[in-house]
């Protein structure tokens, strides 16, 4: 709040009168915005538990106060990390899409800020507390539900299971083992192989090119 404070003292009175409650629900919102980039990529590299407070707002640069008012505690930040990311990716991507997509997610390198990473931050953050755990498998079971909408068989659900088993394995030996070949391997390469044999468990998967 000191540092708010200071900018728009330093503002002139007349800019300051202008900006109002619009200007301020404006900062909020980067420093909202800030504060979640953060956390996703430090949940992504470091997994929940060893992602601290002080170190996420020391990437976002705010002081992490501002965490505390604007999400309450380290726990709802990460629910709304992984709803920013995974569950967006689950409204906006079609089914048939969804397992290549999510796969080239976590195969991409050289990532932006706002990067969809929370296949990473689940990779990272199994085996984590109790409530994290159960906030990782909703959003497993999320996937695997969509997943096997794409097949006709009666164990169409096992079959979603496996499906994200597999997309889960291959982020494990890829970003968090460092398995080689895998990890330096290139990811349409990755992507084609993988789509290939996954046609045969998911018949409504598009053929791979």
């Amino acid at each position: 709040m000191r540092e708010a404070t200071r900018e728009v003292a330093a503002r002139p009175a007349g800019e300051a009168r202008r900006g109002g409650a619009g200007e301020h629900r404006r900062d909020a919102q980067g420093t909202r915005r800030l504060l979640l980039d953060a956390a996703s990529e430090l949940f992504a590299e470091r997994g929940y538990e060893r992602a601290t407070v002080r170190d996420i707002a020391a990437r976002a640069g705010v002081n992490q106060a501002l965490l505390f008012r604007y999400f309450g505690s380290k726990k709802a930040l990460f629910g709304e990390v992984m709803a920013r990311g995974g569950q967006e990716q689950l409204r906006s991507t079609p089914a048939e899409r969804l397992f290549d997509v999510a796969l080239r997610g976590m195969l991409a390198e050289g990532r932006g800020p706002g990067a969809d990473r929370s296949l990473e931050v689940c990779l990272r953050s199994i085996g984590g507390s109790d409530e994290i755990a159960e906030a990782l498998r909703g959003l497993g079971d999320e996937y695997a539900e969509v997943l096997a909408t794409l097949s006709r068989a009666e164990d169409g659900a096992l079959r979603g299971d496996l499906a994200l088993s597999w997309l889960l394995g291959i982020g494990l030996m890829r970003v968090v083992v460092g398995k080689e070949p895998l990890a330096s391997a290139d990811p349409n390469t990755v992507s084609r192989l993988v789509g290939e044999a996954l046609g045969t468990l998911l018949e409504g998967l598009p053929k791979a090119e």
